[in-house]
């Protein structure tokens, strides 16, 4: 269903042009501050087009980089505020198994950063969650604070705030231009909308948005394959008791990283039990499980406006190496995949986020390149692009997130 029609006008404090995750949250950050937000989204809401749409994404508080740490807990914080502005559950606790070779650089940095000590084998791994076999000499580390969180309905929830505190949501109207200046006009398929300040996070699409302006970004919409994986025998993989997520580090068996959750796409298929591990303030939901989603955190480059086109199995690599994981790692668990769904990433060169003024027009930010792992820090992100609009001293140091990262940009936008 389509949002809810408001009034037209042409003048705003603010526009945002993308209403996935990210421009929502920033849009819903900008009304809460009394500032008059024009949301846009080229597609008639709800869509699968982008990188937003589907019922899960991992939460979770380990990270090998402090910066993504640090800001875990305010970004907990702000989605529990959430659920209880809305009343809806959006979180389901379930644990968090990191794999990896023992003094894999990235998994003790996890284990550093999230404070505990322990560290699990293969027989210790097996015991508390019997659907796991790792391989000899592997470790396990397990971070109890993660979970899944509901993508769809978090949307959902937080356009449905944005509304409430006065926000302007218009989808399907794609933008055909942004003229920069002290007064920002953006020329839409079906209107024109003037602003002092314009946020970019139309994820795919940010690459051409920004080249109008003068500025060339690296990044790169992947096209990824998302695959529902079904338990041999109903309760067998022996992930009904805890169902938590995983993904993997460093294994050669899994090259770029592979991560796993319990699926609650497909209800009709799954059974009920009670989940064990809790994230105190979150609404509770009982666990559902027996269909489990496993993804490569790697693509094939797409163009975003052809993401729909179907490849031949032959051109699906990833298949093959999910499936070989799967039979290694998770042998309860069938060999193919029972459904597969596409998503698309837009990846950074270094795989952090892009958080940043133009360089040029100091009222025009831009919010890109999450390379498949912002979800999670979607309500924190939205909190620092309202801040770099407004002219705020970011709550966070931005020096990760910066466009000058990048050589030859600054070059491409005089």
């Amino acid at each position: 269903m389509a949002a809810p029609k408001q009034p037209h006008k042409s003048t705003y404090d603010v526009i945002v042009i993308g209403a996935g995750i990210q421009g929502s949250f920033t849009a819903y950050q900008l009304a809460q501050r009394h500032k008059d937000t024009l949301l846009l989204e080229q597609f008639l809401l709800p869509h699968s087009r982008g990188s937003s749409h589907g019922q899960s994404r991992i939460i979770r508080s380990a990270y090998p980089q402090e910066y993504y740490c640090r800001m875990m807990p305010e970004s907990f914080r702000l989605w529990q505020q959430l659920e209880a502005e809305t009343g809806t559950t959006l979180y389901r606790p379930t644990g968090l198994v990191m794999l990896g070779p023992p003094g894999e650089p990235e998994l003790e940095a996890c284990r550093r950063n999230l404070g505990v000590n322990e560290v699990l084998d293969a027989a210790a791994l097996a015991q508390r969650f019997p659907g796991f076999q790792l391989q000899a000499g592997q470790v396990a580390v397990v971070d109890s604070t993660a979970g899944v969180l509901f993508a769809a309905r978090a949307l959902q929830a937080v356009q449905e705030v944005f509304r409430r505190h006065g926000g302007t949501l218009r989808d399907g109207e794609k933008v055909l231009h942004i003229e920069p200046g002290a007064t920002v006009t953006v020329t839409t398929a079906a209107g024109v909308y003037k602003a002092p300040r314009l946020i970019i996070t139309a994820g795919a699409w940010t690459g051409a948005f920004v080249e109008q302006l003068g500025l060339r970004l690296p990044l790169q919409p992947l096209r990824i394959d998302v695959c529902y994986w079904r338990e041999k025998q109903p309760g067998s993989a022996g992930l009904g008791s805890v169902s938590p997520c995983f993904l993997t580090l460093g294994l050669s068996q899994a090259p770029h990283g592979i991560y796993g959750l319990p699926s609650i796409e497909y209800p009709g298929l799954m059974k009920v039990s009670k989940a064990q591990l809790k994230v105190g303030g979150f609404l509770n939901q009982p666990t559902l499980t027996s269909f489990l989603q496993v993804c490569h955190h790697h693509g094939s480059p797409t163009d975003p406006e052809k993401r729909d086109q179907v490849p031949s199995s032959a051109a699906r690599p990833d298949i093959t190496v999910l499936s070989s994981f799967i039979s290694s790692y998770l042998p309860g668990l069938e060999t193919q995949p029972a459904v597969m769904e596409t998503c698309l990433y837009t990846n950074t060169p270094d795989e952090d986020f892009i958080l940043d003024r133009h360089p040029k027009f100091s009222n025009i930010v831009i919010g890109a390149g999450f390379s498949g792992h912002g979800f999670k820090l979607a309500p924190v992100v939205g909190k620092l692009l309202c801040e770099l609009s407004l002219g705020k001293e970011p709550s966070y140091n931005m020096a990760h997130f910066t466009i000058t990262r990048f050589p030859g940009v600054l070059g491409a936008a005089q």
